[in-house]
This record gives structure tokens, sequence and C-alpha cells, in this order.
């Protein structure tokens, strides 16, 4: 029998009628499809992929593929992989900064080579999770997560224009209406959906901006082109591999410090999925289980072209929202993603997105980055102390991506972290907050 709630699922082992589980489990896709496959765009152009092109298609494949896989080591678990709980999975925000750096100037092979190495690192973690939680207090993993977004959102606004390229920023048309139109459209049309809808409309809002954008760029402008669509099959294989594999320590570094990031954020998922679906504290291996399914799902990811991978947040919500507590509903969120992942087409037709579509939707993307790093701020008593740990680790952090020649002479594996922005905010962060006293 269903151990329900007021209605709810609240076992996380029951599953709905599936008449009530599939359109669930819809709801969880549409919730986190677009923050999904964005980071394999934007680390593709980086990469000097052609927008619309093979290789960013297989991307994003592989984004859709990899979600599922990993949403099934979270749900269905192996021995003490998995929380078994209904974490969706997808392609992690908090590696892009790093990871498009380490594209432009190392390549693909050195990127995917670190996506292994700091997989296999943050399944470790798994062991000893629970041991290392002190060191990011929500000072620390706030001042984290807010540097994800600012660091990222001038990439929105640059896309909205237009393009990140340089030739592309030159360009006459850079900033242009026929540019900002559809932008502003996958804005406006996001706003109205969360804030005057309800339901699977409400948590598909960015989803359905981007759609809204995409027909008024179509219709209205010559941004759109559907020939990579048709050129694309219909059914594909992943490749083992398909970029080579090199060990580049500079990047192993960044993507294993950001692993522990990662780590920390999906504790605070797993906590959060058992605490608006069934009102209690996750177990020890519940989080150990979700750390472990973090980490191999990056590892395989990796090694057939696909990005790190984490727990969604706005899928936690979601359990929230609905009560329905039940792992099975986001298997099938996981089996659609699968579905997705091995038909090219539905790859193509997502990475012909024009770059202002794609550009109003990470504004979106990137302000509830920032918002929530904000939001996690707001727990922090604001002293002398914490302040100052504050100003210090933003503006060395956030100064050094603005300006990274600030730091021209030092090379190799020291300037890919130190540019990061990411990397310093977080290690200044963590290391005052250890060594500054407490304030009485």
């Amino acid at each position: 029998m269903s151990d329900t709630t007021n209605g709810t699922y609240s076992d996380p082992n029951t599953t709905p009628p599936l008449g009530q589980a599939i359109p669930l489990g819809i709801q969880h896709v549409l919730a986190m499809f677009a923050s999904n496959v964005t980071p394999s765009i934007i680390v593709a152009g980086a990469a000097g992929f052609a927008f619309g092109g093979a290789d960013m298609t297989y991307l994003v494949q592989m984004a859709m593929l990899f979600a599922g896989i990993a949403t099934l080591f979270q749900t269905v678990g192996m021995g003490p992989i998995g929380a078994r709980l209904p974490i969706m999975q997808g392609t992690s925000f908090a590696f892009v900064s790093v990871l498009v750096i380490i594209a432009a100037n190392d390549g693909m092979a050195a990127m995917l080579g670190a996506i292994i190495i700091g997989g296999l690192f943050h399944f470790s973690l798994g062991t000893v999770i629970g041991k290392i939680r002190f060191l990011f207090p929500p000072l620390v993993t706030g001042l984290v997560i807010l540097t994800i977004g600012l660091n990222l959102v001038a990439v929105g606004i640059k896309y909205a224009a237009g393009g990140a390229a340089k030739f592309q920023m030159e360009a006459e048309s850079f900033g242009s209406l026929s540019h900002w139109g559809p932008a502003l459209t996958v804005v406006v049309v996001a706003l109205v959906v969360k804030f005057w809808t309800k339901g699977t409309m409400s948590a598909a809002a960015i989803l359905i901006g981007l759609i809204a954008g995409y027909l008024v760029a179509w219709i209205f402008t010559d941004l759109v082109s559907f020939g990579n669509v048709g050129k694309a099959g219909w059914v594909s294989i992943p490749k083992l591999m398909p970029y080579g594999f090199e060990f580049n320590i500079g990047a192993v570094v960044a993507v294993v410090l950001i692993s522990i990031v990662s780590a920390i954020e999906t504790v605070g998922d797993t906590n959060a999925t058992t605490k608006g679906g069934a009102g209690r504290e996750a177990t020890d291996d519940e989080i150990s289980g979700a750390t472990y399914a973090d980490g191999l799902g990056s590892a395989v990811a990796g090694l057939f072209g696909g990005l790190p991978n984490t727990s969604f947040s706005q899928n936690a919500g979601i359990v929230a929202m609905t009560g329905v507590m039940s792992r099975h509903v986001v298997t099938i969120s996981a089996l659609i993603l699968i579905a997705c992942g091995l038909i090219p087409k539905i790859g193509a037709l997502v990475s012909s997105m024009p770059l202002p579509v794609l550009g109003g939707g990470v504004i979106v993307m990137f302000g509830m980055i920032i918002s929530s790093g904000l939001n996690m701020l707001s727990e922090v008593e604001m002293n002398r102390r914490n302040m100052v740990i504050m100003a210090v680790s933003l503006s060395v952090g956030l100064g050094l991506s603005q300006v990274p020649t600030a730091v021209q002479h030092v090379t190799g594996t020291l300037n890919t972290l130190l540019v990061s922005g990411l990397l310093p905010t977080a290690v200044i962060a963590i290391v005052l907050n250890l060594i500054l006293p407490e304030e009485v």
C-alpha cells in the first residue's frame, strides 16, 4: 500500500498510478531541460565548434543522455551508489567557468581527461563527505554560488547581443534589435509564465520562454537555420573518447576543486529533497550514496564526451511543491532524457537555437544562480568578520576573472586556477573562515 500523507507520496519506494507518474516525470524533465543543455552549448562555443554543427549537436545529446543515466544512478542505485531518492541529475553550471577556459586553451582532450579524473575524485568523496561538510558553511557555499552566477552573467549579455566571440562582438549587427528582440522575448515570456501560471507550465517557464524566442527569431529574423537538423540522423550511439584523453595537471586540479563544491551542493539538494517530500533530514547513507552517484555520473559522462553532472535544485523544489517523494517518478524522467539523448535530431534542433535566444534564457538562469547565492548568504550574520571574508574573496576572485592579464606572468596550472574566478573566491573564503576568529 502507498505511504501517503495528505494525499501525497512521502515514501520514495512508492509510485503513483501511471496516469499521475508519467505527467510528473515529464514535469521534472521540463523544469531542468534548458539548464541541462545550456552548459554544453556554451562549452562547445568556447571550444570553437560551430553553432548547430555536428560537434555541438553531439555534446547536447550527451548532456541529455548522461543526465538520464546519472539520474538512474541516483534513483535505482547500485550497492552503496545512489541515494535512492527522487534526485534529478543534470549538467552542472558550477564547472562552466573553468571548462570554457580549458576547452579554449587546452582543448577537448584535456577537458574530458579532467572531467573523468574529477568524477572519480568526486566519487571518492562519498566516503568522507560528512567529515568535510564543516568547510562549507552557508557563508562559503553562498559565496561560491554567487560567484558562479556573477562570472557567467556576462556570457548571457554577450549572447543576447549577438555572440561572445571577438568577431561576433565586432560585427555591425552586434547589439541590434534583431538580436535583442528574441532575447527579450525569452525573458518576458519566461517571467509571465513563471508568475501567472501554475504547475507544469510554471515549472517549465524558461523552456517555454526559449520556445517563444525561437519562434520570434524564426519568423522575424534570419538567425534560424534547420539545415543541420535535416542532416542529423534519428538514432545514434555515443562514442567512447570522441575527442581523445589528455592528462593536464592544471585542468585536473581545477575540476577536482570544483568537484568538492559540487559535492556539497548535492548534500544540500539531498536534504532539501527529504525535507520537502517527507519532512525529515537525509540519512548518512543517502548523502554518501548521492555523492557516489554524482561522481560516477560525471566520470562516465566524460568517457563519452559529456560534462560533469550534479543534482538539480529546481527538481528538489518540485518534490516539495507536489509532495510526491517517489523515486520511480524521477526514474521515468531519466528514461525520457535517455531516449532524447539517443536521437541526434533532438540534439540538432536544440543546438540550432540562435545565440540571442540562448542569451535570453541564460540571463534568467544565471540571474537565478546569483539569487540562490544571495538567498544562502541571507542566512549569514553580517558582522565585521563575515563581511571581510565576503569582501576579500569576492574582490580577488571576480577581479582576477575580469582582468586576467593581471596574472599573465603566472603560467600553466596556476594561471588557469587564478583566472577562473570561482576557485580563488572559494579558497580564500574557506581559508579566512577557518583562521579568522569569531566575533564575540
